[in-house]
């Protein structure tokens, strides 16, 4: 039997896609709780769900897009979609989200379904969680809990779990109760009520306990990631002190940041067709088509409504949007609704402080799957814009030039005579800036380029004007 290796079969990114796909979650197994308000201090199993939404503002055409995005969302935690709802209301029920009366046709729904968790297209609160859970009598997550699942699953690198892990405490701690009454909060003395001696309370109790635990555990989260991003940090310090350009792919979660990265680079990241496929942040070199050289980044990928939790949490990895000085913002030119993916990208980027400053390219990418008609209308509202498609290579050669024509302008122009011994200094022009012509004399290089300032400098310390060369 051959036995491939991995140039047979695989290309560059492809063998952890297979492992991603090598072990899959069985549809339909039951969950064993009898009590749902065990639900917080069990690892979310998604199997089969039913998806609920409160449409309150916008087009019946805006709900269901949601509700859609709702669906993938589900489907990439491994879970089976059974069925959709949306309730139309002014705001969503303080109590239980949808409504009582809703909320007992929902258990019907449930019920006859055969659904074990029902997925609710919105952030609740631990109110609203527990009464609905009690009148549906299954597991109930949200939206919030769902996307913090996806990246639990996909985080590969010791910074994305942590950042992971210490998003999903900050979402858990609120929400965060015993599995009986027991474990209520219970104190002794006058506080009891005057019961004296005899009435006092354990001390503290088990979830109390948990609560402290929970800090202390995010407390020490936060010293770890404060530690890891200092290796990004003198990365990111020493680019910056060689001044070489930043460029930074950001974008809705699937629009194909990583595809059009591969494509400029090569690079080789995962690309798979799912939401979240990629968290963890990738640095590659690229050159221009007159041979600048410039980084390009990929960062995470943004969807509507993303938990506050992950921007805290990974605020230390969008900060390379904000450090860059131009940003592809990549959107999916085939999606039902690419001026939302827009919007929400840049309500994130309000939060990130510094990346609203930074120059903005729209990238209009998959135009080979797209409706003219919905490009013609994104590139009309959008003054920057080029149209690409990262899987078939149109418009990457267009795109590159723009790239250089838009980042920082190499003002210095010199024509030294550079000493041999300082060959150093023409490599640095040579990956650094734009060489108009070298020519090899007797006494050294002539060179002629636009550099950056910093190595403009060294060239006007250690060569000669070519006018003085005799």
């Amino acid at each position: 039997m051959h036995e491939y290796t991995a140039l047979d079969e695989f290309e560059t990114g492809d063998m952890d896609l297979e492992e991603r796909q090598a072990l899959r979650r069985v549809a339909g197994l039951s969950t064993e709780l009898q009590d749902v308000s065990e639900v917080e201090y069990r690892q979310l199993r998604l199997e089969r769900v039913v998806l609920v939404g409160v449409w309150t503002s916008g087009t019946v055409a805006d709900a269901e897009n949601s509700l859609l995005e709702l669906k993938l969302l589900a489907e990439t935690a491994g879970s089976e979609v059974l069925d959709g709802l949306i309730q139309r209301r002014q705001k969503p029920d303080p109590a239980t989200y949808i409504g009582s009366g809703k909320a007992l046709e929902l258990r019907d729904v449930v019920e006859s379904s055969g659904a074990d968790t029902v997925i609710c297209d919105g952030e609740l609160t631990p109110g609203q969680l527990r009464q609905l859970e009690e009148t549906v009598k299954v597991k109930v997550i949200d939206r919030t809990a769902l996307i913090l699942d996806i990246f639990a699953q996909h985080a590969k690198s010791r910074e994305g779990k942590a950042q992971v892990e210490l998003a999903q405490l900050s979402y858990l701690l609120p929400r965060l109760r015993g599995w009986g009454g027991n474990l209520s909060r219970q104190v002794g003395g006058r506080a009891a009520g005057g019961v004296g001696i005899g009435g006092r309370g354990p001390g503290e109790t088990k979830i109390e306990l948990d609560r402290r635990r929970i800090r202390e555990r995010m407390s020490k989260l936060r010293r770890q990631i404060g530690g890891m991003s200092t290796s990004r940090d003198t990365m990111r310090h020493r680019r910056q002190s060689r001044e070489v350009p930043a460029v930074a792919i950001a974008g809705y979660t699937n629009a194909g940041k990583s595809s059009l990265l591969n494509r400029i680079t090569g690079a080789g990241v995962l690309v798979e067709d799912a939401l979240f496929a990629t968290l963890d942040p990738t640095v590659r070199r690229a050159r221009t088509p007159e041979g600048r050289l410039f980084t390009i980044a990929d960062t995470v990928g943004f969807v509507r409504h993303l938990p506050h939790q992950l921007v805290e949490a990974f605020r230390s990895t969008l900060e390379e949007v904000a450090d860059a000085d131009l940003i592809l913002h990549v959107v999916d030119g085939s999606h039902p609704d690419p001026e939302g993916q827009l919007s929400a990208v840049r309500e994130v980027f309000a939060d990130i402080e510094g990346a609203s400053d930074v120059r903005e390219i729209v990238v209009i990418n998959k135009a080979d799957a797209a409706d003219q008609e919905v490009i013609d209308r994104i590139a009309r509202r959008e003054r920057e814009s080029i149209v690409v498609s990262a899987r078939t290579g149109k418009g990457i050669t267009e795109l590159l030039a723009l790239i250089e024509r838009e980042l920082p302008r190499l003002d210095h122009e010199v024509h030294l005579l550079v000493p041999y011994d300082r060959g150093d200094l023409i490599s640095r022009a040579h990956k650094e800036g734009e060489v108009l012509s070298v020519n090899h004399v007797g006494d050294g290089t002539i060179l002629h380029a636009r550099v950056l300032p910093s190595l403009f400098q060294e060239l006007e310390r250690v060569g000669k004007p070519v006018e003085r060369v005799a």
